[in-house]
């Protein structure tokens, strides 16, 4: 009895952590390349957090889904000419170039 006891506490301790798994990647390193080889869901996320990253250092506080797909779809199409371009420089010109209009 007491081993279950300690097998059942020793899970429920263990249980939380073992969904918790975090990948660090360096977004700055990310290139042109390896952004277009990605499939649509990862693409979605990396592009939605340089989006979100983006804005926030805009000060927006509003998401335009109709932007941010014409966004990510003017960065893919630009990316599948340019592979070894680093996409944190790719989108860095891009915003930089929307704000001087």
């Amino acid at each position: 009895m007491k081993k279950t006891a300690i097998c059942l506490a020793l899970g429920m301790a263990l249980a939380p952590t073992a969904g918790s798994a975090q990948i660090m990647i360096d977004t700055t390193k990310i290139t042109c390349g390896e952004f277009a080889a990605m499939g649509p869901a990862d693409a979605d996320m990396v592009a939605s957090w340089f989006s979100g990253w983006f804005n926030q250092k805009l000060g927006y506080t509003q998401v335009d889904l109709e932007a941010f797909h014409r966004n990510t779809a003017n960065v893919a199409k630009f990316c599948a000419a340019h592979p070894n371009d680093q996409l944190f420089g790719v989108i860095q010109a891009s915003v930089n170039q929307m704000m001087k209009k």
